[in-house]
This record gives C-alpha cells, sequence and structure tokens, in this order.
C-alpha cells in the first residue's frame, strides 16, 4: 500500500487520448488520461464511466447536449449512452477515469485512436 501523486504520474507520459492504469479497485480501475481536441462517438453497454478533471475544462457531447466539466468537477456517463469526449481551442485536459476491467476504451466503435492495452504506472 502506498500513496500515489497523481500529478507526478501525469508527468510520465505524453499521448493524448491514451488512457495509463494507475490502480484496480475490485473490478473497477482507476486510469489517467491526457486528452486533446476531439474522440470518437462511442458507448459503452454494460459500463458506466466516471470522468474526473484534474486539469482544464471537458466538453462531453451526447447527441441532444452538452456537458462542460470543469477542473475539480466530474461527469458519470451511464451505459449505454453515445457521448464523445472534447477539449477546446487545442487545451489539453487531464482527466481520471474510474471503469471496471471490461470497459473498452472506444466501446464497439473501432477507429485509429481504439486502445487496447493500458500501460501500467
Amino acid at each position: 500500500m502506498k500513496t500515489i501523486n497523481i500529478n507526478q504520474k501525469f508527468s510520465t507520459f505524453n499521448q493524448h487520448w491514451h488512457p495509463h492504469q494507475i490502480g484496480i479497485v475490485d473490478n473497477m480501475q482507476v486510469l489517467l488520461a491526457k486528452i486533446k481536441d476531439e474522440f470518437v462517438w462511442h458507448k459503452h453497454d454494460e459500463e458506466d464511466e466516471l470522468f474526473f478533471v484534474q486539469k482544464g475544462t471537458l466538453e462531453m457531447h451526447f447527441r441532444n447536449s452538452v456537458e462542460i466539466v470543469a477542473e475539480g468537477e466530474i461527469i458519470i456517463v451511464p451505459k449505454g449512452v453515445e457521448h464523445c469526449p472534447k477539449t477546446k481551442n487545442g487545451e489539453e485536459v487531464q482527466v481520471l477515469l474510474f471503469e471496471k476491467l471490461s470497459t473498452a476504451h472506444t466501446g464497439n466503435t473501432k477507429h485509429k485512436k481504439t486502445v487496447t492495452n493500458y500501460p501500467k504506472i
């Protein structure tokens, strides 16, 4: 059992849209990701996702609305809801994700941004 310094972990990678695993809680994983610009429209049929914005401002786009998630805030995307995370004006945003180990990065959507293996840091 050790403490985890999130800021230090963020400093270990630069890739955008490529989550890194920092821990496991039962069957849930804790991931860090740096995001920039637009991701991929997708959904997770069987899993909810929690996004905590550590730094910056996240725009979570849904088919009929957009939620702005500010630094220090969270948003939970329920299973089955199509969504597309975005940032504005080239801003890099740092997020902590909390999701089941079985959650596929881009759900059933296959895209060049899809990642199948999350490095452990």
